[in-house]
């Protein structure tokens, strides 16, 4: 393997890492499936990312697959995968990543006087020389090595620059200062890598890389504060994705570096017409939306309502817009289809918003679109993203639903009949509840029995007009499992209701699944 440090040492070159399979599925809900985890990292590999961080290898078996079949299958970017400084974990990184053209090992450990003594309970020089033996073990693997410092900037910079120093001597070709907490601010991170760059005498050796959190709403300008510290790698995700307030976003960045190369003359490798489909597949898998003012990627990014905002862009966009929307991939023509539309002009229509389907895939996404033109006039291109992402969130789903019908109103208690299909058979039950919702969801407990816990219910159009259909998002818990996110359309609110805990369901039990076989495994059944 070949380093890619090398290749992308120039000025003004910022390396892309890419980290929504790893820290961006560490949110609360946003697990993805394996499938899920391909799909993502195919379409990050083809836009252009220089480097995706696939998983956390030595966190399960399942981790460990996704990251290998990833790295079996990447075309163009290299392939990360992440550990702690134990020697094990880096083993089994390397494992990993051992297929993938280009594969780097990133190896973490925390630095912070707080963390060394709360959560480590090691002393400086403890940390020092596990990782510098992390580095040496992962040199082993690859040339390619990252290390990172965990709350890098409430690390001691004297520390700092002798921990630097020594992974770099060790072997590190990268060296990420991480803002763990977000809790720097712009000024404060530059300062911290022109400091460090101008201290350790090997740093030209290495490139370095932020990665920021956006605690306070800065994880953004944090970010591009580093990169004119000199920095060269930005770690960020897809619609800002991570624990707690997220990550900085990947769009974000990279159109900001676009529009204003008059302050920010870098460059990156990025496709920016294919932000918007990513964002959209990333929300989709997880059932996380985005929100509808979310910068770049959000429904309202391009809209205008004002008056004089209309008047405005009518008569040059220039004056409201300062980046057009087909540069994030936004197509005008926002009408496109209806009821007497083939199946022709449907498959190029999935192919010109960044959908590559099988046949089977297709032909069921294609049914659902005639369903839903016989009862809505118009049919737009976010009608469309509903209809494939649900068919391909649930296309290895046990439980479905087969029809629903509810009677609900000012006199309770109301009621629901339904009928599933659960591995090919259909069942059928009544259940009455306070409000359809709940008599819904008590009928869906009766026919596939569990203690999953309802976390969230939330419901928005995904078109404007009284006839869009409603996009249901429903979050499950079940024990010590993750949450899981299951989303539904359909342009009746109980039926997209239905469905999207349904999808949820799916999912918890297929995690059930995956951890009783790991089990077995390990117990050598």
């Amino acid at each position: 393997m070949t380093s890619h440090s090398a290749a992308t040492s120039g000025s003004d070159r910022v390396i892309i890492f890419d980290t929504t399979l790893r820290d961006g599925e560490q949110c609360p809900g946003a697990s993805m499936t394996f499938e899920e985890k391909l799909q993502v990292a195919e379409l990050l590999d083809a836009m252009g990312v220089d480097v995706i961080e696939a998983g956390f290898p030595i966190a399960s078996d399942g981790d460990f697959e996704s990251v290998r079949e990833i790295a079996r299958r990447s075309k163009n970017s290299v392939i990360c995968g992440l550990s702690r400084t134990a020697l094990g974990d880096i083993d089994r990184c390397g494992e990993a990543i051992k297929p993938a053209a280009r594969g780097r090992i990133h190896t973490f450990i925390s630095t912070s006087p707080l963390h060394m003594s709360a959560k480590l309970n090691m002393t400086p020089d403890e940390v020092l020389e596990a990782s510098i033996a992390a580095v040496t073990r992962a040199r082993q693997w690859t040339d390619d090595v990252e290390w990172s410092s965990e709350d890098g900037t409430r690390t001691e910079i004297d520390y700092l620059c002798r921990c630097v120093e020594a992974v770099i001597k060790a072997g590190a070709t990268t060296v990420n200062i991480p803002d763990t907490v977000g809790y720097t601010t712009p000024e404060e991170y530059r300062a911290l890598f022109e400091t460090v760059r101008a201290r350790v005498p090997n740093s030209d050796k290495a490139i370095f890389s932020v990665h920021c959190h956006n605690d306070l709403g800065m994880a953004v300008a944090n970010s591009l504060a580093g990169v004119k510290g000199g920095a060269r790698q930005i770690e960020c995700t897809i619609n800002g994705i991570g624990e707690r307030a997220g990550n900085a976003a990947l769009e974000e960045i990279v159109m900001a570096i676009r529009t204003r190369a008059d302050v920010l003359p870098y460059q990156t490798n990025i496709e920016t017409t294919m932000l918007t489909r990513a964002s959209r597949l990333v929300s989709s898998v997880t059932s996380f939306p985005v929100q509808f003012n979310k910068a770049i990627v959000g429904r309202n990014a391009f809209a205008h309502e004002s008056g004089i905002h209309q008047h405005g862009v009518l008569k040059n966009p220039a004056t409201y817009e300062i980046m057009t929307p087909e540069s994030v991939g936004l197509s005008k023509n926002a009408l496109v289809l209806g009821k007497h539309s083939g199946r022709h002009a449907f498959r190029d229509r999935l192919k010109s918003m960044g959908y590559t389907l099988g046949d089977n895939a297709i032909e069921d996404a294609f049914r659902r679109m005639k369903e839903l033109a016989d009862r809505k006039k118009h049919i737009y291109d976010e009608d469309i993203e509903a209809i494939v992402d649900e068919s391909m969130q649930n296309a290895h789903d046990r439980i479905r639903v087969a029809s629903l019908a509810v009677i609900a109103g000012t006199q309770g208690p109301q009621k629901a009949t339904l009928e599933l299909e659960i591995d090919g058979q259909t069942v059928k039950t009544e259940a009455t509840g306070n409000g359809p919702v709940d008599a819904i969801f008590n009928a869906i407990k009766e026919l596939a029995p569990h203690e999953a816990i309802l976390e969230l219910y939330q419901v928005h159009a995904v078109t404007e007009g009284t006839d869009a259909q409603a996009e249901v998002s429903v979050r499950l818990t079940a024990g010590d499992n993750a949450p899981v996110t299951g989303r539904g359309a359909d342009p009746d609110t109980l039926v997209a209701s239905a469905r999207a805990y349904v999808s949820a369901l799916n999912k918890l039990q297929a995690q059930a699944a995956r951890g009783a076989r790991r089990h077995a495994q390990h117990d050598g059944v």
